[in-house]
């Protein structure tokens, strides 16, 4: 399984818009059938440069699965929340193999 993850920062003045628009976002990327799912989160650190960030996880399939993302899907999507947020949104993209889930054997501390 191949994790794609990305890291946007987003400017206080569209943050609630964006997280509107994030639930409409999410649903178009899980059509594509390319990912099990999609893991949405909030990034608990502050950043220097401001704004909020968030951590959005695509948990592919496989690799080919997001080398088909990124040919047929990507730009489009993508492209969408350019056009909407521009420069008011910054993203970093990573890609990561998955190796294995270690959980825990107890109930927490």
């Amino acid at each position: 399984m191949i994790i794609y993850n990305e890291t946007i920062n987003i400017d206080e003045s569209i943050h609630l818009e964006w997280r509107e628009w994030m639930q409409e976002y999410i649903p178009h990327v899980l059509a594509t059938g390319l990912f099990s799912k999609l893991v949405f989160s909030k990034v608990l650190i502050t950043e220097e440069m401001g704004g909020t960030s968030y951590s959005l996880q695509h948990y592919a399939y496989s690799k080919a699965a997001l080398e088909a993302y990124h040919k047929q899907y990507a730009q489009k999507i993508q492209s969408e929340g350019i056009k909407r947020f521009g420069e008011k949104m910054l993203v970093f993209r990573t890609e990561l193999e998955f190796i294995d889930e270690i959980k825990a054997s107890n109930n927490g501390c």
